[in-house]
């Protein structure tokens, strides 16, 4: 299966936006070694299309949102 150059395509009556590992990197400001890393261990929403990765960026911003830590605030 071909995506077109957009990455969107129709699914479940929504676009979903599709990232390659190249544009995720790009998206997360995070080197390609420590995101496959973290695809391959099952800790970030990744699905495999033949010998590819392709990221849907709503479940990317669900797992950011999940994976924030809240900042502690000095003590004053």
């Amino acid at each position: 299966m071909l995506l077109a150059d957009s990455r969107k395509w129709r699914e479940h009556g929504h676009m979903a936006t599709w990232l390659d590992f190249k544009e995720l990197t790009k998206y997360l400001k995070m080197p390609q070694s420590t995101l496959y890393r973290l695809v391959q261990s099952g800790q970030l929403p990744g699905h495999k299309v033949g010998r590819s990765w392709r990221f849907d960026r709503d479940e990317i911003d669900r797992w950011i949102k999940k994976e924030e830590k809240p900042l502690s605030r000095a003590s004053k």
